[in-house]
């Protein structure tokens, strides 16, 4: 048996049974990792010895009869834009490029909790901004099933770390997309939680209202287990919604019959075959399966590219604000700028420090928020936002959760947009609508293309109602095998 085949329910298993030492799998994932990921480029970091040594304590724990967590052994990576104290936090920018966090995040404390082991921080688009990790200012990470490709983003380094089974769970965080669409294209899944289930205190923000953290993973199974240990109340963020955290895992087990899914045929139209073929074939098999299965629309989606893009560019300009050269992160003197001094200083600092992309969005949105535009752009799109909302709304009056695609084309080639930004904005064209009404969505592999590059389903659910998500996400990969395809990158 491979180690770096195992789910991260089996990988526990074998720890906690001793039937594999957890310095075993660190090794074996390290050595993977070692081997090929100057090939893929998903880490820009490993922590190999910090996560031997974790290893050896989570083996003592074990030997000393201790109760262990339901991530014990299991190595996860973690996106570059959560603080974890001690490391660096960089968000793939030069502006933090040696930023070292005094804190840790919700998040990362609680799958330490958990006994999890972190291997490594990933790349990423720069402050999660872009949908190809082409916008990282460390480097460029490529789709394990094609290198000519790109992983997505923004989460893309966390996407092509599962992909490459360099671990079996990774964390990321979605502001559009940014974990549903990398793992379409990579071929895993990828859940975005409801807005407020996970604690977003450590997280370095891009649009507050849109942020969430949550997990990347192969099997359904893998991400009911990794949602268990992120979720819950934290006082510490005050968007964390104090709700009952249930057992994931249990839910996978409920029966599908009675289950009411609505299609969005809306979208079918819009997409690449093979992704056509994934959404309608997934359809026919959660039939099979007891679902009943109906059209549904969501009559302004078709505004959310607009909407996200007035909506997150405005609070990335806000929040981005503090990298200003002064408290922290990258600071350049005001030598060779033309206004010298202090403002010298702060455009200096900035002009270096952020990306292009970056710059585009705060430019957006401080273009948006400025005086005589705010009413025609900021809050026209608080508007259509509310209308998005309203549907999702009614559409969960007639069905439990929503059928659709994860993106509108498989993986792209590295380049092939770079020059084409609004292309590129509108691979966002399915997922962003469930940030701006703030629904768990979750994206499962479905299908292949022609050319042997993965394709996603999407399915969202209500507000909180992640079991039910997971539920038919994890019927679905049990009748299917297209979660267990792989990449041959050697």
């Amino acid at each position: 048996m491979s180690l770096t085949r195992s789910s991260a329910i089996e990988l526990n298993r074998l720890f906690v049974s001793g039937e594999v030492s957890a310095r075993e799998i660190v090794q074996t994932y390290l050595e993977r990792a070692e081997q090929w990921d100057r090939r893929v480029g998903a880490f820009l970091e490993l922590y190999r010895d910090e996560a031997l040594a974790r290893a050896d304590e989570l083996q003592r724990k074990r030997d000393s009869g201790a109760e262990l967590g339901a991530l014990a052994g299991v190595p996860i990576s973690v996106k570059d834009v959560l603080c974890h104290r001690g490391h660096v936090t960089s968000c793939a920018s030069k502006m933090l490029q040696r930023f070292e966090s005094p804190y840790t995040a919700t998040a990362i404390e609680r799958l330490l909790a958990d006994d999890a082991i972190l291997i490594g921080r990933t790349n990423m688009d720069e402050f999660a901004m872009g949908g190809s990790t082409e916008n990282s200012a460390l480097g460029t990470t490529r789709n394990p099933w094609d290198l000519d490709r790109v992983p997505g983003g923004s989460s893309g380094g966390a996407a092509a770390s599962v992909s490459a089974d360099f671990c079996p769970i990774a964390i990321g965080s979605d502001t559009g997309g940014s974990i549903r669409q990398p793992a379409a294209y990579c071929g895993v899944s990828g859940l975005k939680p409801t807005y407020g289930r996970v604690s977003r205190y450590g997280l370095v923000a891009f649009a507050s209202s849109l942020d969430q953290v949550g997990p990347l993973a192969r099997s359904v199974g893998d991400l009911a287990v990794a949602l268990r240990s992120l979720a819950g109340y934290d006082g510490r963020d005050s968007t964390s919604a104090p709700r009952e955290v249930p057992d994931y895992a249990a839910s996978l087990e409920e029966a599908m019959a009675g289950v009411r899914i609505g299609l969005l045929e809306e979208q079918l139209s819009q997409l690449h075959p093979a992704i056509r073929d994934a959404v309608t074939g997934a359809a026919e098999t959660l039939a099979s399966l007891g679902a009943v299965v109906e059209p549904v629309a969501l009559p302004h989606a078709e505004y959310g590219v607009a909407t996200y893009y007035l909506i997150a560019p405005s609070e990335a300009s806000s929040n981005l604000a503090r990298y200003d050269g002064v408290r922290y992160g990258l600071r350049v003197e005001a030598a060779d700028h033309a206004e010298g001094g202090l403002v010298g200083m702060y455009g200096a600092t900035r002009s270096r420090g952020f990306g292009p992309e970056v710059k585009r969005r705060i430019m957006l949105g401080t273009y948006a928020l400025s005086a005589g535009y705010y009413d025609a752009y900021y809050l026209k799109a608080l508007k259509a936002r509310r209308l998005i909302q309203d549907d999702y709304r009614r559409a969960f009056e007639r069905v439990d959760l929503l059928l659709g695609p994860t993106t509108p084309s498989p993986a792209f080639r590295l380049g092939e947009l770079t020059d084409d930004p609004l292309e590129l904005y509108l691979q966002d064209l399915f997922t962003v609508t469930a940030n701006l009404a703030g629904v768990p969505a979750l994206s499962v592999p479905a299908g292949l293309t022609e050319e042997g590059l993965p394709v996603g389903i999407q399915l969202q659910a209500r507000p909180f109602d992640e079991a039910r998500l997971l539920q038919v996400a994890g019927r679905y990969q049990a009748a299917t095998d297209w979660h267990t395809r792989r990449p041959r990158i050697a």
